[in-house]
């Protein structure tokens, strides 16, 4: 067997939890039927993936009614939910880097009140990117835009390709 066909990329992203398990997302709210489609592009490129915990189900369960930025960030001690959560993910991100990894950036979900990127950022990803300059990771981004979903994919995988192209 060829040896260079079992050598990783040691490209990596991290994602959102629901991009690789819409289970997470509030009933009637999923936008595909296991994980979003556009991941089995990443693993064919050979991009791994760290996944993100999602504070959303972790503090208010599947049955959970859909909330604004507002109300999850009014939770008492959400703040420090989301930051124990992510700790150990930004220490995953930097021990790969100091392994020689490529880290391209986190993917968000474009208008969710905790992973939104851009606008309204998201409570998860306030930590996030805060935690990120406490570790010294710079992190580039990409978000599902809101239209995305397994019937409707459209240019996905070109805009896709535009992120991991600057990372």
């Amino acid at each position: 067997m060829d040896e260079k066909m079992n050598q990783p990329s040691k490209k990596l992203v991290a994602v959102s939890h629901c991009i690789l398990n819409q289970n997470a997302v509030i009933h009637g709210w999923e936008r595909a039927s296991g994980a979003f489609p556009f991941a089995l592009e990443l693993l064919k490129q050979g991009v791994a993936m760290i996944q993100l915990p999602c504070p959303e189900f972790i503090t208010l369960g599947a049955n959970r009614p859909p909330m604004t930025y507002e109300e999850y960030a009014q939770i008492p001690n959400y703040r420090k939910i989301c930051r124990d959560l992510l700790l150990p993910i930004l220490q995953q991100i930097q021990a790969y880097q100091q392994e020689g990894y490529e880290y391209l950036g986190i993917i968000g979900i474009n208008e969710s009140p905790n992973c939104s990127i851009t606008g309204q950022r998201g409570v998860l990803m306030e930590e996030f990117f805060s935690l990120c300059e406490v570790f010294a990771i710079s992190s580039d981004f990409f978000e599902v835009p809101v239209w995305y979903s397994e019937d409707h994919q459209e240019n996905m995988t070109g805009l896709l390709d535009q992120f991991m192209e600057r990372g």
